[in-house]
């Protein structure tokens, strides 16, 4: 199996980390880095566990190799804590209650990220096509949305 050196940016932090050719995004985060946040949920692209933000846009890292964000800016569930401290998006699905089994989070959390970093004020209809990607059998999303309305109202998602 090939293998070669990947050097990108990971929650703040340079990395370089010599990673199979092949190798998934979510595998290399899981497996390599030990960064457990990211959840394999459908390991096909279609519910949305597994979205990590690549340069402050949603991707679904189950589906993509990890290579492919060689030299990029990539950030997972953890980087969205600072000092200890809940991200806004955290405190929000908490409080708000989006959250219940807590499969779904990060990638809800991370989708929800994306979406106020391109949109700070974002409509009940935003974060409904926001979050499309991202399925909850738990919640029934109306906390979901809730949650990212009260991160908006609090400054964002970080």
């Amino acid at each position: 199996m090939a293998k070669s050196i990947l050097s990108l940016s990971l929650n703040g932090t340079s990395r370089e980390d010599a990673v199979a050719d092949n190798m998934l995004l979510i595998d290399y985060l899981r497996e390599v880095v030990g960064l457990t946040g990211t959840k394999m949920g459908c390991d096909g692209g279609e519910c949305g566990a597994c979205t990590v933000l690549v340069d402050d846009r949603p991707r679904l890292s189950c589906i993509t190799l990890a290579h492919a964000v060689a030299g990029r800016r990539l950030e997972t569930v953890e980087g969205a804590v600072t000092d200890g401290r809940m991200s806004h998006l955290q405190r929000g699905f908490h409080e708000k209650l989006g959250s219940q089994c807590g499969y779904c989070t990060p990638g809800m959390i991370m989708a929800s990220e994306g979406l106020l970093r391109a949109n700070p004020n974002p409509s009940d209809e935003d974060i409904r096509a926001g979050l499309s990607g991202n399925i909850c059998r738990c919640t029934g999303y109306v906390k979901i949305i809730e949650a990212v309305h009260d991160a908006a109202a609090q400054g964002g998602g970080s």
